[in-house]
């Protein structure tokens, strides 16, 4: 039982990782549909990575760059 627990922990900093920089992406570039449904859908990350590199194509050391306009 304690795996179990450490692995809902790991799911969850997981997610909330890239929930938080795709939020953060969608907010900078003024896309409120995007803002929405990463906010609202649960997926683990999945639609968080595949908004990040597929839609934006961001590589991995661009996450944490800030995008001035």
């Amino acid at each position: 039982m304690p795996y179990f627990g450490s692995g809902l922990l790991l799911i969850i900093i997981w997610s909330l990782l890239w929930k938080g920089l795709a939020l953060w992406h969608s907010a900078e570039r003024s896309e409120p549909v995007w803002f929405v449904v990463l906010l609202v859908v649960n997926t683990a990350g999945i639609l968080e990575l595949i908004y990040l590199f597929g839609i934006l194509g961001l590589k991995f050391n661009q996450l944490f760059v800030v995008h001035r306009k």
